[in-house]
This record gives structure tokens, C-alpha cells and sequence, in this order.
């Protein structure tokens, strides 16, 4: 297809570069804003163009060379050839003017944006896995950077070490099993003590494959789960009492979990994230906290730490009775757990109707839209919203502002997950 000069003048949301061609957007992959690339055309849209570059022509001053020898065939990240700092400073970017296009809110004061480690940050993933019979040899890494493919990979630069530098073993692995055609995927799942492989299995596995399994993970000293169908179906192999759980040593908490539950990917952030939402919610010691989407109780039980009462709210009836055993297991008797359907109207249930002083949302990509028609209640003074995408975000931010009365004090983006587009962030809400 046609090749072209262009410049590049900004980054859409999945890391590619912006430029115009005869008016029309093209977005182009490995180019970053401020570059000069000569450019190949990829595909033709209505109201878009897709390119990939041929040559860069004049470099960004913020390009680095990729840390990971798969970057651009791999679809885990898609910014490494971006300085992390430069990273982050584009979602900031990305936060303030999806706050002030969808929301028609800007904040008050824009926080410095939350960073941590870059590297070998990730403990939980999805791994995919295929025997290639053209290959004759087994892939195990993420989708390639269009979906249809698994990347042949080596190692996972961004994945903890004790799973991204063994991607190959892992592999070599399987390749020696029977059910060598018959594993799809491995979910990674990391506590501070033990590393855990889900191996998911769409036939029983033989005695020969479930000894390989158990002993890799001695080896190795990783956990091995065994997954033949549902959520419910996942059980140890390897060690047959193996357990997972991550520490918050400030707030005097452990978590315990299974390792399909959902928790922040990033160890390291999610420390820094606490501490800097408690931060901004600021409990009184005599304050009563309303926790939505509280998931473990990753917010609830620090929460509970430093105010008098705690109410945690989410939609998986597990992850509630988790959060219960969590609360128990720490000896915090201040915090109630419940499950409910937050997509749903909840205004009639007693959680609803009780008066609290603060509020804190972690709510899922699509947001609290429907939460945010009858919540917060009057009694709120004060809220902190923590967002996995800041176009939700800003869509219930200007609800907040508009409908609920609240002002936006502050926002900024936390890096998550550096070297990739996915932008995390964080904003304080106070009446007026």
C-alpha cells in the first residue's frame, strides 16, 4: 500500500501515533507525538486510516530503546519504546482532557501522578497457549499485537520474574504433556509468598501430566492449580495446602485469595494507591465510610483501620464472603460486607439507606453511572473515585458536579501498568 511522510502530532488511547492525511485521522503503530515517519498504509476506514511505520525520519527526544526483544509482535504492551516518564505524563494528559471533553469539569488542582517500579510489576495475567503443528513446539505468552495469534516469546519483560523469565521452561513444559493439545490458557496469579500457575484443561490429565505439573512447580517453587472447567472447578496440585495472599504492613493487613480473584495488578502501586486514597478521603476516627466495587476489601479493611465504621458493597457474592473471612482473619470488627448488584437499583436496601460521611468508588471500566442516580446520600462530605477509564470517570465526574453538588478538588493518573495504554487514575470529590 501507499507510503507517505507524515507528523506525528499525538497518541490515540492504544499507544499509536496521530497525524492527518488530506484531512482524514491515521493512526499509526510504533509512532510517538513529535516524530516525522515515513509511513505505510494497513487499512482503510470510513472515518479513520491505519499506517505502520516504514522509518522515523526525526525521532521523539522521549524514545528509548525497547527493553523487550517482542515489542511491536507482542500485544502485552504497547508503549516501551516510550520513556515511562513520558508514559504517564500522556495519561495525565489523557485524564485532564477526558475530564474537561465528557464531563465539562477540570479539577481544582492536578495531582503529581503515581508511579512505582516498571518493571517485572505484573501479578496477574492470562496466558495463552497453543501447540503450532507447523512449529511442532508449544506457545505460551500473550496475543499478538492483532488478537488472532499467541506471540512467540521467550520471557515477559513486565510479568514478575518468577513467571516472565520462564516462559520458555513453561512451554518446554507442556510440550511434554499429553494434554499438550488440550491446555488453552494459564492464569498467573502472585502473593508475597508464593507464585501460582492455573493450568486450564479441557480433558482430564493424565497421571503422567499431573506428576510433570507438580513436579515443575518444586522446582520452580511455584503453586500449580489444576482448572477442568468453571471458576469453582480450580484447585491446588502443587502444594496440595498451597495459599496466596499479599501484606499492606501499613494498615496492619493481610489478604488472602484465590487465584481467579481480582486484584491490582501491580503489587508496588497498589501500596501507593491506598496510601494515597486514605490520603485524600482523610477519615475521622468517628467517621462512617461507604466502600463500592470493594472487591477483597483492598480499600475496606485499611479503612476500617482508621475510621469507626466501614461498609463494603460488591457484586460477586465470592469476593464478599472473602472479604468477610479477610475482616475476620485480621481481627477488624468494624467493617460489613455485602453483596449486591451495583448495576442495579440498590436505594431500597438498608446499606443504601444508612447515612455515612465518606464515600469510596473503585468501580469497573464501565463506571457508577447507575449507582450515582441515587448515591451519594446527603450526609456525604466527601468522596475519592478510583478509575481504570477516565472516560467513565469524567462522564461521573460531571455527575457528580451537575446532579450531586460535589466540586472537583483534584485528579491524576496512576501508573498501573507502565508500557501499556490502560490508564489508572484518581479523584477527590467535595460538596460544596
Amino acid at each position: 500500500m501507499t507510503v507517505l511522510e507524515a507528523d506525528i502530532t499525538d497518541l490515540i488511547h492504544d499507544g499509536r501515533g496521530v497525524t492527518h492525511i488530506d484531512g482524514k485521522a491515521v493512526f499509526v503503530a510504533g509512532a510517538l507525538a513529535g516524530e516525522r515517519v515515513r509511513l505505510r498504509f494497513s487499512g482503510k476506514h470510513r472515518h479513520y486510516d491505519e499506517a505502520k511505520v516504514e522509518e522515523i525520519l526525526r525521532a521523539s527526544p522521549d524514545r528509548v530503546t525497547p527493553r523487550c526483544p517482542h515489542f511491536g509482535i507482542c500485544g502485552g504492551c504497547a508503549l516501551q519504546h516510550l520513556d515511562p516518564a513520558a508514559q504517564i505524563a500522556a495519561k495525565q494528559r489523557a485524564l485532564l482532557e477526558n475530564l474537561e471533553r465528557i464531563g465539562k469539569v477540570q479539577p481544582a488542582n492536578v495531582l503529581a501522578p503515581l508511579t512505582d517500579v516498571p518493571w517485572g510489576y505484573r501479578r496477574k495475567a492470562r496466558l495463552s497457549v497453543k501447540f503450532v503443528d507447523k512449529k511442532g513446539r508449544v506457545l505460551v505468552g500473550f496475543r499478538e499485537s492483532k488478537g488472532r495469534y499467541v506471540a512467540d516469546i521467550q520471557r515477559c519483560e513486565v510479568l514478575h520474574p518468577a513467571v516472565g523469565e520462564r516462559i520458555a521452561d513453561i512451554a518446554a513444559l507442556i510440550e511434554t504433556l499429553d494434554a499438550k493439545r488440550d491446555i488453552p490458557q494459564i492464569e498467573v496469579a502472585a502473593g508475597d509468598d508464593l507464585v501460582a500457575l492455573v493450568f486450564r484443561h479441557l480433558q482430564p490429565l493424565s497421571a503422567h501430566d499431573a506428576d510433570a505439573l507438580a513436579e515443575f512447580g518444586k522446582k520452580y517453587n511455584l503453586g500449580i492449580y489444576l482448572q477442568s472447567g468453571g471458576i469453582d472447578s480450580v484447585a491446588p496440585l502443587w502444594p496440595p495446602d498451597a495459599r496466596l495472599s499479599f501484606r499492606l504492613p501499613a494498615y496492619d493487613v493481610e489478604l488472602e485469595f484465590r487465584p481467579l480473584d481480582f486484584i491490582q495488578v501491580n503489587a508496588g502501586m497498589n501500596r501507593r494507591m491506598i496510601d494515597h486514597a486514605l490520603g485524600l478521603l482523610d477519615p475521622a476516627p468517628a467517621d462512617r465510610v461507604l466502600d463500592l466495587f470493594c472487591g477483597l476489601g483492598n480499600f475496606t479493611l485499611p479503612l476500617a483501620r482508621r475510621a469507626a465504621q466501614v461498609a463494603g458493597v460488591e457484586g460477586e457474592a465470592g469476593l464478599v464472603r472473602r472479604a468477610g473471612e479477610n475482616a475476620r482473619r485480621n481481627g477488624i470488627v468494624n467493617a460489613e460486607f455485602f453483596a449486591a448488584d451495583l448495576a442495579a437499583d440498590q436505594r431500597s436496601t438498608p446499606w443504601a439507606k444508612a447515612d455515612y460521611d465518606l464515600l469510596l468508588l473503585d468501580p469497573p471500566r464501565s463506571g457508577a453511572a447507575e449507582i450515582l442516580e441515587y448515591l451519594p446520600r446527603r450526609g456525604v462530605r466527601r468522596i475519592v473515585y478510583v478509575s481504570c477509564h477516565p472516560a467513565s470517570l469524567a462522564r461521573d465526574a460531571g455527575t457528580l458536579v451537575n446532579k450531586h453538588g460535589f466540586a472537583l478538588k483534584s485528579a491524576g493518573a496512576m501508573d498501573m501498568f507502565p508500557h501499556t495504554a490502560h490508564v489508572e487514575s484518581i479523584a477527590l470529590f467535595e460538596r460544596e
